[in-house]
């Protein structure tokens, strides 16, 4: 057991990342709670990093970490690959930003098109919620409708028209937000996931311009989708004549080279991609049928065209990141290694908490494990289980904030970081990271209970 386990967790963990501390106070100066992402915030601060290389980060105290946030999930090929890192470094010497077309942007265009057919042509962008926000504004205009709808608890970005209903409740019907209009609340439908006659009926009583979807479920399968509802997705968009709308920012890549499309074989009208996409790089793209994607031609059959300026959209060095990255996960082999190493720790936190007799579990799918702390029901039996009967207001709910922000901070003192309680892993994962990363959480689960947070 760690040596920690004598002193209160927050003062063990001030200790071991001093520096962070100091920096976290000079950021609290600037930045509103101290972080430039919600996500990065933590309770008594966050790690400050200097550098990364494959599946390791290291902070201001030179801890090494073993990282299971993969820049958000754009990292498939692990931190600094070096074709990215050699892409970058000679496009940086060549041009930053030219102001101009250049080649690298088609060659990113067809390192895309090489993956997802789906996508005729395409438009790049510089973030996953660029790409969400341009393909509602299409729908609209190629429709006449209003209305959009999305299933709860699928996240498509932080632009008013999607960020509602992203997260818990879920169960009172009332999606209002700080921030939000009631007139963007009014034309937003939303839905139940796994639930294909409430998709119908929905689609039938409000006529919406499109249905967008996280292709494998809401944040990255914390409530799973699967090929049978996908599939009956596309049957009932396709006989209603509504635009389907594939939000692959997290799966484009991932799931496989292909994305999720790929790998269940479903055929979207358009496609939303960022992360993976640009190597780690800022950058987005949204790709579609060449019919639905001429509404952005100056001269096009629907007599209206919808502005798109963006100054970085396609710049050279994402292209470069982009072309250079694309150009390996197009091997399969980075998918293959990450789906590998996910379905591990998936098996080997199972095998741990049965060991340590704590009702905690994990599952997912891909290269993606969920753990859900404070679990009653049956033990997992295969990889495919999904606990609660895949339920979206137990499966994605509110999980105390002490707890929380004690078990990141656990894990981080045994050279482990998960978002919360979630791991997204790499190409550059490895057995040994694995096993290490089991270890930890270990030792985390000791530290909580002798902190008397968990029994």
């Amino acid at each position: 057991m760690s040596q920690t386990t004598s002193r209160s967790l927050t003062a063990a963990y001030r200790d071991q990342f001093p520096t962070s501390a100091k920096l976290f106070e000079r950021g609290k100066r600037v930045f509103p709670n101290g972080v430039t992402h919600d996500g990065r915030f933590l309770q008594p601060f966050p790690v400050y990093i200097e550098s990364a290389a494959g599946s390791k980060k290291y902070d201001a105290d030179n801890n090494e970490i073993i990282d299971y946030w993969m820049g958000h999930g754009s990292l498939l090929l692990g931190h600094s690959h070096p074709a990215v890192v050699e892409a970058v470094q000679a496009q940086a010497a060549r041009a930053t930003h030219p102001g101009a077309c250049h080649e690298q942007e088609i060659e990113w265009a067809e390192a895309v098109q090489r993956l997802i057919p789906s996508v005729e042509r395409m438009r790049f962008v510089n973030s996953g919620t660029e790409a969400t926000l341009m393909a509602l504004r299409l729908c609209r205009i190629i429709s006449g409708k209003r209305k959009v709808l999305k299933f709860a608890g699928h996240f498509h970005g932080w632009h008013d028209l999607l960020i509602p209903a992203a997260d818990p409740p879920y169960d009172t019907g009332d999606f209002s937000m700080p921030g939000i209009t009631g007139g963007v609340l009014d034309d937003l439908v939303v839905v139940p996931p796994n639930d294909l006659a409430a998709l119908e009926r929905a689609i039938d009583e409000q006529d919406p311009a499109c249905v967008i979807v996280e292709g494998t479920g809401g944040h990255w399968g914390l409530v799973p989708m699967r090929g049978e509802f996908l599939r009956g997705l596309r049957e009932i968009t396709t006989r209603k004549k509504v635009i389907l709308i594939f939000d692959e920012v997290i799966t484009g890549f991932r799931v496989a080279p292909g994305g999720s499309q790929g790998h269940y074989g479903i055929c979207p009208d358009m496609t939303t991609m960022a992360k993976i996409l640009a190597g780690g790089l800022p950058g987005g793209c949204l790709g579609g049928r060449a019919d639905l994607m001429a509404a952005l031609e100056f001269d096009n059959p629907y007599g209206k065209k919808m502005k798109h300026p963006g100054t970085y959209n396609g710049n050279p060095l994402s292209a470069a990141a982009g072309v250079a990255a694309l150009g390996v996960v197009a091997t399969g082999e980075p998918c293959r290694v990450a789906n590998e190493m996910g379905r591990k720790l998936r098996t080997d936190l199972n095998e741990l908490f049965e060991r340590k007799n704590v009702n905690w579990i994990a599952y997912g799918e891909f290269s993606g494990a969920t753990i859900v702390p404070n679990y009653e029901g049956p033990r997992p039996d295969s990889d495919a289980f999904i606990p609660y009967n895949n339920s979206l207001v137990k499966l994605d709910s509110k999980i105390d904030s002490k707890l929380t922000h004690a078990f990141r901070v656990a894990l981080l003192m045994g050279g482990v970081d998960f978002f919360g309680w979630r791991a997204m892993l790499s190409g550059a994962h490895a057995a040994a990271d694995i096993d290490q990363t089991v270890v930890a959480v270990g030792d985390a689960i000791d530290l909580l209970q002798d902190e008397g947070l968990i029994r």
